[in-house]
């Protein structure tokens, strides 16, 4: 291989390798209230490299919507949350038009009326790319909208601008926002939007992994009662009929009761097909499932 070669590889390969190891870069790691894999990291301090939205997908429980507020806390930036639900639109994301307060305020006589300006909503996209600093955005939840959502962001994520025809003047972002966009995977995104992604799917976290979350968010539990409790909690995630398995946020749930109850380590361990429902089951198991259990 010609020598140009290498050094042209060497030069792609140094980023990610500074990233992973946070030396360089004042970027994204995992902390005592957030366990990330290094996997993770890589992805986040890539994204920002790139300048490209961070698109994570996982299952519920995850830890994808808090990945967006640890981000912003370890860089240093401001938040801006835009949660999706089913009728949530593109335009809502950068600004609306409110007609008929101007109608109203028209028939009313009030001089803002002659100021169309009055009558622009803005949305997140448009107080992230307004900010003086810069800002972390989450879209969170994404795969909720119709399909045609995503791709009617593009222009505006890759440019980092917009158009406001109202007031015939384009917005155009003064700090590039770190843009964070969440997906449970319900329906598939277009292919055109997925282009301009960097993608990390957050995989379930393994029983160490788990561990470590347990002991961050409850540094004083009883090891034997987090020992069982994690048995327990990964015995019901295998049952195969079980469609709806329990997450991580239901797991620090139930060890929360089970520390204010203070039920001793001895109840989880039963063997009993009478008690083989675990107590306090409604913190894990959120529907009439709990029948396959028994």
């Amino acid at each position: 291989m010609p020598a140009w070669h290498l050094a042209r590889c060497r030069e792609r390969r140094h980023p990610l390798r500074q990233l992973s190891k946070g030396a360089g870069v004042a970027g994204f790691k995992s902390t005592s209230s957030y366990i990330a894999s290094r996997d993770l990291e890589v992805a986040v301090n890539a994204a920002v490299a790139l300048q490209r939205p961070l698109l994570v997908k996982g299952e519920p429980g995850t830890g994808k919507t808090v990945l967006a507020h640890e981000v912003a806390r370890s860089l240093g930036y401001p938040l801006v949350e835009w949660h999706i639900k089913s009728t949530t639109k593109a335009q809502q994301g950068l600004y609306e038009y409110d007609a008929v307060s101007r109608l109203r305020d028209g028939q009313l006589g009030d001089e803002r009326v002659h100021d169309i300006a009055n009558y622009i909503v803005r949305g997140k996209m448009w107080d992230a790319f307004e900010a003086d600093r810069p800002q972390v955005l989450l879209i969170d939840e994404i795969d909720k909208a119709d399909i045609e959502f995503p791709n009617d962001l593009l222009l505006e994520l890759d440019r980092m601008q917009f158009f406001v025809y109202e007031t015939r003047k384009t917005i155009v972002a003064k700090h590039r926002p770190v843009v964070i966009i969440t997906s449970n995977n319900e329906k598939e995104l277009p292919d055109a939007f997925l282009r301009r992604c960097f993608f990390h799917y957050i995989r379930f976290p393994d029983r160490e992994t788990m561990e470590r979350i347990v002991q961050s968010h409850f540094p004083d539990i009883k090891q034997e009662l987090a020992r069982e409790a994690l048995n327990v909690f990964f015995q019901v995630r295998g049952v195969a009929e079980l469609k709806k398995k329990p997450a991580t946020s239901e797991l620090l749930d139930w060890l929360k009761l089970l520390m204010i109850e203070d039920l001793p380590p001895e109840v989880l361990r039963s063997t009993d097909p009478k008690t083989a429902i675990p107590p306090l089951y409604g913190a894990l198991l959120k529907n009439e499932q709990v029948h396959v259990l028994l």
